[in-house]
């Protein structure tokens, strides 16, 4: 295999999503009340699309980690990115908690557990830990790794009627957040880490046959075939499986199908991309997929206002007219992405101190 190969309509699909996810996330904060109708068609096409933002940014992240670390095994640096990946996911998860550490609420003595809500990225560091455990467990054989999480995906997506309203009151709030929503977690790694087995299971199909005549042709037709399929046809499928097997959690399961027609829109986006990806090269759009943990961190403190408890929902709240939304929503997309190139070293920052961290606990001297 060509190791240069490099896909770049991943960074771009990354690149789409942080946006979308941008966008979505201040709209919501800010729109008033009175214009979150279905009714309109407006709104109700961009509830649409921004239910697809979090499936596809879960997907494409289990699908690129996963690509860099069997192509790490071709060039035997696995270990180091099966390493890579543990502090990152860690990583992932401390920055989660910190970024909704009320400090100036400490400082005035009040204390509650909403630092304890589990966010997207928590879910993801724990996917990242879990994808290279579950690579390990399959002692890195990438047909067995790429069957396992392929039914990893499809188990968790199935099953979600028996977890939908879990509550666990028994289990330590700190580890009941990951599984339940019912105390305020926004995410939790069931489902979501289905889509990161999918985007894991797409990511082997890429490394062994990237290299083969006809992989592309091939590849957006069945991006396309499944996508039409999981959104057009999951539901019907999952219910004649109920009619051959009388098992009642299919039946469940088509009569809330989201997770497999959302699947199915992921399927179409990376279709999309990957059919237009030699137009889909420019510096500054490769850059927003490559720098979408800054992008994210800078966000979400202007946004909800993490350690002050002083963003932009609490300054404007839930007051903005459409066209106010739409404008303050598109100068945000900027101004964030200004900081993060320009001003902002996230990413090296927290990999600096997490290293710091990790000699401290192993006694090594920092080099």
């Amino acid at each position: 295999m060509n190791t240069t190969q490099r896909l770049y309509f991943i960074d771009a699909v990354r690149a789409f999503a942080i946006l979308m996810m941008l966008q979505g996330h201040f709209i919501d904060s800010l729109l008033a009340p009175e214009h979150r109708d279905m009714s309109q068609v407006a709104f109700r096409i961009w509830s649409y699309f921004r239910g697809i933002t979090a499936p596809t940014f879960f997907t494409i992240s289990g699908l690129i980690f996963t690509y860099l670390l069997l192509k790490a095994r071709e060039k035997g640096t696995e270990k180091q990115r099966m390493r890579k990946g543990l502090n990152r996911g860690l990583m992932l998860i401390g920055i989660g908690y910190l970024l909704r550490m009320p400090f100036l609420s400490w400082l005035t003595g009040y204390f509650d557990t909403y630092f304890l809500v589990i966010d997207v990225l928590q879910i993801i560091g724990l996917s990242l830990i879990s994808i290279v455990g579950l690579y390990y467990i399959c002692f890195k054989n990438t047909t067995f790794f790429s069957i396992i999480t392929l039914i990893v995906g499809f188990t968790i997506f199935v099953c979600e009627p028996l977890y939908r309203g879990l509550t666990l009151e028994n289990v330590p709030l700190i580890f009941a957040n990951y599984v339940s929503k019912a105390n305020g977690s926004v995410f939790t790694i069931i489902p979501w880490f289905g889509y990161m087995s999918f985007g894991a299971c797409i990511a082997t199909a890429f490394y062994r046959h990237l290299e083969k005549p006809n992989f592309k042709p091939v590849t957006l037709s069945v991006f396309f075939i499944l996508g039409y399929f999981l959104i057009e046809w999951s539901s019907h499928t999952l219910f004649y499986l109920k009619k051959w097997t009388d098992i009642q959690l299919f039946l469940d399961s088509a009569n809330y199908n989201y997770l497999f027609t959302r699947l199915g829109n992921v399927f179409i986006y990376f279709a999309i991309f990957y059919g237009l990806e030699r137009y889909l090269k420019p510096p500054l759009l490769l850059k927003i997929g490559q720098k979408t943990l800054s992008i994210y961190v800078i966000h979400f403190i202007i946004i909800y206002g993490s350690f002050t408890g002083f963003g932009l929902s609490q300054l404007i709240g839930k007051n903005l007219s459409p066209w106010q939304a739409v404008f303050g929503a598109a100068s945000f997309l900027i101004v964030v992405c200004f900081i993060s190139f320009y001003y902002v070293k996230t990413n090296a920052y927290f990999y600096g101190k997490l290293r710091q961290l990790l000699y401290k606990l192993k006694g090594k001297p920092k080099v």
